[in-house]
């Protein structure tokens, strides 16, 4: 393999032993023929089937341009893909998702986009064939998180994205203890540009994102980058403490023209219910960013690997 090949695919794997035969068989020829330098790496994130044995002959088949990195468990999407961008050779480098959703055909496209001097080169869905809820849900992420971060991207849930090496190594050396790479890659960009491109229904398998997983994912997103939650918590408590002491007033004063009132004791309830609930998502928001700065100092390590199959371990 060469030392230094001019593009690098990085493509995270994770049970995926339906997808990875027809992964093969359109992603090679495509880069083959584009009649450029390149490797591929894939990156075995703790599969439980049959997905790193099918890595492993592949790359045995491929060892001049095709890398295996196994890792020692399951680290998850943007980890893997991490520990792709630590061992990447090439000047261009190229996420992929395994699951064929958007089609390797696409690849030659970013390229083009990246020899025009564009360092990230981030995609947007045309056509999604996902659930309804999934479009709208992340329609509304999308928006909300471009609000709360100040970052300007369409669709973070596309992985298909370019990559300058310079913007891959500002990455690696980041360190930080929760990585989302299509965000951290727009904020270190210095010229960015969007594309559309295609995206199929999923043929293969189901997706490893439950509704759990990627309301997480993008709650991690939104507080990465900003702290836009804290603020609208502490902007929220001065709100909700001036109208409960309006409230306060009005009450005294009612109670002084009035008298006591039994039929108040509900309208009290029902506001300490209320502020409860207001309480209670303040600390959950605050213990969020207390998490993280309890993750960032515990400097465990972000991945394991097992081991990196490649060339030489063929020779």
């Amino acid at each position: 393999m060469a030392d230094s090949p001019e593009i690098s695919i990085v493509i995270p794997v994770y049970n995926e032993e339906e997808s990875l035969p027809q992964l093969f068989k359109e992603l090679y020829p495509v880069m083959e023929n584009l009649n450029r330098s390149f490797e591929i790496i894939f990156i075995n994130d703790g599969s439980r089937d049959k997905s790193f044995s099918m890595l492993y002959d592949f790359q045995k088949k491929h060892n001049k341009t095709v890398r295996v990195i196994d890792l020692n468990g399951n680290f998850g999407q943007h980890m893997a893909i991490t520990s792709g961008f630590a061992n990447v050779r090439g000047q261009y480098v190229i996420t992929l998702d395994a699951d064929l959703q958007n089609p390797p055909e696409e690849i030659p496209r970013i390229i083009a986009k990246m020899d025009e001097g564009y360092d990230v080169i981030g995609t947007c869905r045309q056509n999604r064939h996902d659930p309804l809820f999934r479009k709208v849900a992340s329609r509304l992420v999308n928006k909300a998180t471009n609000r709360i971060s100040g970052l300007h991207i369409s669709d973070y849930g596309c992985m298909l994205r370019g990559y300058s090496r310079r913007i891959v190594d500002i990455i690696v050396q980041s360190r930080e203890s929760t990585t989302f790479i299509p965000a951290l890659g727009q904020k270190f960009a210095v010229n960015p540009i969007e594309i559309p491109v295609s995206h199929r229904e999923r043929e293969f398998g189901e997706s490893k994102y439950s509704f759990f997983r990627l309301l997480r994912l993008n709650f991690d997103l939104m507080t990465s980058f900003s702290i836009a939650p804290l603020q609208m918590v502490t902007m929220s408590g001065m709100v909700i403490s001036l109208l409960s002491f309006i409230f306060f007033l009005y009450m005294m004063v009612r109670r002084i023209i009035v008298g006591s009132e039994a039929a108040g004791v509900f309208t009290l309830m029902a506001l300490n219910f209320f502020l409860f609930g207001i309480t209670i998502m303040a600390l959950g928001v605050i213990g969020e960013y207390t998490g993280r700065i309890y993750k960032q100092i515990q400097q465990r390590p972000h991945y394991i690997i097992r081991h990196i199959y490649e060339e030489k371990d063929n020779e």
